[in-house]
């Protein structure tokens, strides 16, 4: 199991690069909703700050291999969801 530090920077890391590629979908799309585009980049940062969060404080409990496995994957699912809603900008 990766630490915690190596963990958030992860995670920190693939937000950023779902950030830039919003920002860069929405101008060189041209037909953007500003609205919408602000949604998808606050979800990325609300989706960040919740998961390094829950990196730092894990349910009491929980084994710690089950607890990041279900992080993880709880994760690509988020970051699923939001790249399908950057994909929609471009279409």
């Amino acid at each position: 199991m990766p630490n915690k530090k190596n963990l958030k920077k992860t995670i920190n890391n693939i937000c950023n690069d779902v950030l830039s590629e919003c920002v860069a979908a929405s101008l060189y799309s041209g037909k953007t909703d500003p609205g919408t585009v602000e949604s998808i980049i606050t979800s990325i940062i609300i989706t960040r700050n919740d998961f390094v969060n829950r990196i730092s404080h894990p349910e009491p409990g929980m084994e710690a291999k089950a607890y990041y496995d279900h992080l993880a994957n709880d994760f690509s699912k988020q970051m699923g969801e939001i790249l399908d809603q950057i994909n929609a900008l471009n279409q």
